[in-house]
């Protein structure tokens, strides 16, 4: 059987970072990672996507050593444009303080997990790709994990690395036994996460926007659920959306608000109906035909779905030797569209600090680095919740003047908006006042049964 001092379950961003930061810091770190054929990348690899566009103050919290490479890269950005029905406003910066020189940049999801991957490798980690982890056996005196993979194969770790995702596969099998209340089903897909899909479409150059992100709100129904356009290299475009597992269309009101549904529907549309009906509405000009589907991109055919955590992150069972990261943890956001970010940060914290034999830092210290980066998201995400079309319309018409008033986003902007803007500005903190002292949090370190 294999020895060795870490075994991160998950190839993405947050577990190949975890594997490079063990083995940086000297200790023997091996990747399992089941992966999936697709047809941009040439051989195995995560399953997991995203939408991938990195902020500018992502940049920062990644906290990498060296700068993300131009051929990682698709577009550099300029701004983000947020739609409603009848209202919008355009952000030209985050507002928060940053390194990076411009709003942000589109990449290839792709690229970016294969760069991570030859971090990780050229540190000393292995990577193991094409077997999954079928079984987790924790020895709860001495902390030591026995990983069965499907091959047959077995390998003992003093550390843990939970990162297989939104879909936790393997976490909530070995976090059920420590969670006796049954919490561990807070962690199911159709509870905690959303679903995405995404088709990669080659625009019309007269109609292609390179340097801008651009979201439609207000235009389907479900928490935080709306459609997208990210540039990517050329005039190829990933159009996509985000939306609830499960919604029932009989329980929305006033659903004849929503653009993108049709009286005739009786159920949510597919997200192949959606994008082609909000095609269909911002170029009426145009034909389907005439934007393209890139069919060498993506999963398979130029599309792809796939599951996105929500906004509410669990602290691990560190005194296990046990740490969670990424989307596994639900430290990314279906509310902004991923979290590449905070999977990189919280994999590379949970990696040194298992090298060093002090993962029980691990919750406090995840916490210290991205904490109010969840905060602000769960905050924002509640401060929408029960949105419509119209309360999006007053929302966005309400941004709009606190924005061309100033760019701090703060008191003062919003004062000088009206009292609309007071309003908005006031409701969010005292939501954010809610989630003070890790509240955020929806399972705590000391909830597990170790």
């Amino acid at each position: 059987m294999q020895q060795v001092d870490v075994a991160v379950v998950g190839g993405g961003p947050a577990g190949a970072s975890a594997a490079r930061a063990a083995a940086v810091e000297g200790a023997d770190a091996v990747v399992i990672e089941k992966g999936v054929p697709r047809a941009d990348r040439e051989g195995l690899g995560p399953d997991s996507t995203d939408a991938a566009g990195i902020l500018d103050y992502w940049v920062d919290l990644m906290d990498l050593d060296e700068p993300i490479p131009e051929w990682v890269k698709a577009r550099e950005l300029h701004a983000t444009e947020f739609i409603g029905p009848n209202e919008s406003f355009t952000m030209e910066s985050t507002g928060i303080e940053s390194s990076y020189p411009n709003f942000g940049f589109t990449m290839h999801r792709t690229k970016f997990d294969d760069w991570l991957r030859v971090r990780a490798e050229d540190a000393g980690a292995e990577y193991r790709v094409g077997t999954a982890v079928s079984d987790v056996e924790t020895d709860f005196i001495d902390g030591s994990h026995v990983l069965t993979l499907r091959d047959g194969s077995q390998l003992e770790a003093e550390y843990l690395v939970l990162a297989d995702g939104p879909q936790r596969t393997v976490t909530s099998k070995v976090l059920d036994p420590l969670l006796p209340d049954g919490s561990v089903e807070n962690l199911a897909s159709t509870r905690a996460n959303h679903i995405a899909y995404q088709e990669f479409r080659e625009f019309p150059e007269e109609l292609f926007e390179p340097d801008r992100l651009k979201f439609w709100w207000g235009y389907m129904p479900g928490h935080t659920a709306y459609p997208w356009v990210f540039p990517n290299d050329g005039t190829v475009a990933r159009v996509g959306l985000t939306m609830p597992i499960g919604l029932d269309l009989s329980t929305v009101e006033h659903r004849d608000e929503y653009a993108l549904i049709d009286p005739e529907d009786e159920r949510i549309p597919q997200g192949k109906v959606y994008i082609r009906r909000l095609l269909d509405r911002l170029h009426p000009e145009y034909d389907l035909d005439d934007f393209p589907l890139v069919t060498d991109r993506g999963k398979q055919g130029g599309t792809e779905t796939y599951p996105i955590s929500s906004t509410r992150p669990i602290d691990s069972p560190t005194a296990a030797n046990i740490a969670v990261v990424g989307g596994a943890m639900g430290a990314t956001s279906a509310f902004h569209e991923g979290g590449d970010h905070v999977a990189v940060r919280t994999g590379k914290i949970a990696g040194r600090l298992a090298a060093l034999g002090a993962l029980r830092a691990y919750n406090d210290e995840w916490k210290r680095a991205i904490g109010e980066e969840v905060r602000r998201n769960v905050g924002l995400s509640e401060l929408v919740r029960g949105h419509g079309p119209r309360d999006w319309d007053r929302t966005f018409a309400t941004a709009d003047k606190i924005l061309r008033r100033g760019t701090d986003y703060g008191l003062a902007s919003s004062l000088m908006a009206g009292l609309s803007g007071a309003r908005l500005f006031g409701r969010y903190r005292r939501i954010k006042f809610g989630l003070r002292s890790d509240r955020y949090v929806q399972i705590r370190e000391d909830a597990y049964a170790v």
